[in-house]
């Protein structure tokens, strides 16, 4: 697997991080910027690199981005056909405190397991505003090693997505 990295000026240090623990960890990896800091650039350029590659083999490669919320990053990566991104940038419920549901968990990154186990998510768009390095090569680890189990709902969800895909984009 293929992990693609971009981001702009707000996760340009952070992504070096992740780059040199990716490739400690064995990765192959594919910067697509930026390559340098620059306060004045702006994340399209590179994380539309970055969904374009994950969009052209959806199945066997996959991204991470990074900006200062993560949030436009994420809803950029999106609009390629094929890219399901993941939003993280903090823990949305305290560890053993109940969610609206009343369900309450034991690990804070509970959610990036259910983006993939769930989602079979492709991208990973993380808000480096609001994460630690330590926090940010939990999260790239625990995404990276989930696997999609293929639940039948779940995977009937999905072609649901792929369909809408096939129809409104040309």
């Amino acid at each position: 697997m293929k992990v693609y990295l971009a981001t702009d000026h707000a996760g340009f240090e952070l992504k070096e991080k992740v780059k040199q623990w990716l490739k400690k960890e064995g990765y192959a990896v594919e910067d697509c910027g930026a390559y340098e800091f620059d306060k004045t650039d702006d994340y399209p350029d590179f994380v539309s690199k970055a969904a374009a590659a994950v969009s052209n083999d959806p199945q066997n490669s996959r991204a991470i981005i990074l900006g200062g919320s993560g949030q436009a990053e994420a809803i950029l990566a999106n609009k390629f056909r094929g890219v399901r991104a993941a939003l993280f940038y903090a823990q949305a419920v305290p560890v053993g405190v109940a969610d609206v549901t009343g369900r309450t968990s034991d690990d804070p990154f509970e959610m990036i397991r259910l983006t993939r186990e769930h989602n079979n998510t492709n991208v990973l768009s993380l808000g480096a505003r609001f994460l630690t390095v330590k926090d940010i090569l939990k999260v790239v680890k625990l995404w990276l090693e989930e696997s999609f189990p293929a639940h039948e709902r779940h995977v009937r969800r999905l072609e649901k997505i792929r369909k809408i895909e096939d129809k409104y984009f040309i």
